[in-house]
């Protein structure tokens, strides 16, 4: 299973910080080419980030946000990155499936002059604006590139004409990109959380994500990836679960039995299903020991 539990944001006009960002334990990073790089600088940032794809080595999943695809900005991003076959290509403010199917056939056409791998390089798309909440479900079905959708707030709540709140502003975008990335079989990433000095409003938020569904958190802190981690990290009472419901399925298959039963009651089909998916958690994040 890969985890994505934690997607640091990585300035990618900050050299420092590009060097050094393979030593944080999140799941992935994302090195910012989009709205953390002014002007000026985007030619600069492109050029770290893709020697930094070429030349480090980093041990987690990475993530390059591009400029908007549509344009020349855009087009070089995906010049400059697509060959180094490392990174996840995230998208800002997608509005539309074409917005997704566009970029993709560019990096196709990339691929195909490159001599790499058609369809090697993933995608995600960062829904931002009311226009993509209400197209989140077609986005998610756009391309078999896509890997993941995730929710950008801050434009969003500035589209609603409200700002960032205890996130009842943000209750039907999170639910609609939710909805849409399970009904495509992808991932699920929600917004950053900026006031990284709020530990107590930063946990409260990770726990309502982790109870709605979401696969995890786009962050903008070191210290952030602690709490996630530990909030998305199965239980022991939930792995002792689990491991209950794993047994019981292997004895009733031992036995050729077509019901599973635990202490004197059905297992359905939901509950088989969670207590596996639970396990691959556990398993994944270290909390339990593979088989």
């Amino acid at each position: 299973m890969n985890l994505l539990r934690t997607m640091m944001f990585v300035p990618g006009n900050n050299p420092g910080m590009i060097q050094d960002a393979g030593i944080y334990p999140c799941d992935a990073l994302m090195f910012d080419l989009e709205d953390s790089v002014a002007q000026a600088s985007k030619t600069d940032a492109r050029f770290l980030v893709q020697q930094a794809l070429m030349h480090l080595d980093y041990p987690q999943r990475l993530v390059v946000r591009i400029n908007d695809p549509s344009t020349d900005l855009g087009k070089k991003d995906l010049e400059a990155i697509v060959p180094c076959c490392k990174a996840i290509i995230r998208l800002p403010k997608t509005e539309t499936a074409d917005d997704v199917q566009q970029c993709a056939d560019y990096i196709e056409k990339l691929e195909q002059r490159r001599g790499l791998p058609v369809g090697k390089t993933q995608m995600m798309a960062a829904i931002e604006g009311p226009e993509g909440v209400l197209n989140a479900r077609s986005i998610a079905a756009s391309s078999p590139r896509l890997i993941g959708i995730a929710l950008g707030a801050e434009d969003y709540v500035t589209a609603m004409k409200t700002t960032r709140g205890a996130g009842e502003e943000l209750f039907f975008a999170r639910s609609m990109i939710l909805h849409a990335a399970r009904a495509a079989g992808i991932a699920a990433i929600d917004t950053v959380y900026s006031d990284v000095n709020n530990e107590e409003g930063f946990i409260q938020e990770v726990e309502l994500i982790h109870q709605l569904g979401f696969d995890g958190k786009s962050i903008i802190n070191p210290r952030q990836i602690k709490p996630v981690h530990r909030i998305y990290t199965p239980s022991e009472k939930e792995i002792e679960k689990a491991l209950a419901v794993k047994a019981a399925i292997e004895e009733a298959n031992r036995r050729g039995l077509g019901v599973i039963s635990l202490n004197g009651k059905m297992v359905d089909k939901p509950v088989v299903e969670r207590a596996l998916r639970t396990l691959a958690l556990a398993k994944a994040s270290k909390a339990l020991q593979e088989d």
